[in-house]
């Protein structure tokens, strides 16, 4: 829901703005102070990311093509919003006329972004990992998902075999499982059955520890996700400190290492 809001947010600024120009203020319709609400948020968006590969570059170097890839979702939030702000700032001085309808457009996209925001996640808290069962891949042992791993950083993987995503990813998880030592990574497959996954895992050449079955599917809609891959970055403490949606690539999963391994 994150982009949605940005995009919601963003376009009923700049709406409002670009109204109260001309209907309060008399701005001829030719100008449009809307539009530098856009500009804004897209030079915020760029150097919020120009920031988070800047602060990762040892790891985004070495594979150059995932700084495009924004779909890892790396972003650094502050740098982003001080970009807009001063773009916004920028325009407001060289456009006197505009000064009132930017702010107004300004402050009404961030309301509505913060609010429904908020009503998304009224919780500041992190939240503790759900107790969901989960199955073994391996003995069938019945066991309680914040009982795997406690007291441990966890990375937990939420996959299929028939997800084209999951399948990408899968090896990169394998590689940084066997290097990782305190990280705890667990591969939660999701409804489908025990033949299904040993079947994937041997087609697929992946020697993995920690594989668990989801049968009824209940950690995804338990964390706030509809679809797959997702994954769980959880702290010692066992609350889940991000959910990530989509495919990780090998920079961004690596810098999501680090920075659970600072996190208070």
């Amino acid at each position: 829901m994150a982009p949605l809001l940005l995009i919601g947010s963003v376009w009923l600024g700049a709406w409002v703005a670009g109204q109260w120009a001309r209907r309060r203020l008399g701005v001829p319709s030719d100008e449009r102070p809307g539009d530098e609400l856009i500009h804004a948020a897209w030079w915020g968006l760029l150097w919020a990311r120009l920031v988070h590969v800047g602060l990762h570059a040892d790891l985004y170097l070495a594979q150059p093509l995932a700084m495009v890839d924004v779909r890892d979702g790396g972003w650094h939030a502050w740098s982003g919003w001080v970009a807009a702000l001063a773009w916004l700032l920028w325009k407001a001085w060289r456009h006197p006329a505009w000064r009132q309808a930017l702010g107004v457009g300004a402050v009404t996209g961030t309301l509505l972004w913060g609010g429904a925001t908020w009503a998304l996640n009224p919780n500041s808290a992190k939240p503790f990992l759900p107790d969901v069962t989960v199955h073994s891949e391996s003995n069938g042992t019945v066991q309680s998902l914040p009982v795997l791993g406690r007291g441990q950083l966890r990375v937990i993987n939420l996959w299929a075999s028939w997800c084209g995503p999951c399948r990408q990813e899968m090896p990169l998880f394998a590689a940084l499982q066997a290097t990782e030592a305190d990280v705890q990574f667990l591969f939660i497959n999701q409804g489908e059955s025990v033949q299904d996954v040993r079947a994937y895992l041997q087609s697929a050449k992946l020697s993995l520890q920690g594989v668990w079955l989801d049968p009824s599917s209940a950690l995804g809609p338990a964390v706030g996700v509809a679809g797959l891959p997702a994954t769980l970055f959880v702290n010692a403490d066992g609350q889940i400190v991000e959910v990530h949606f989509g495919v990780l690539s090998e920079p961004a999963l690596k810098a999501r290492l680090r920075a659970l391994r600072e996190a208070p």
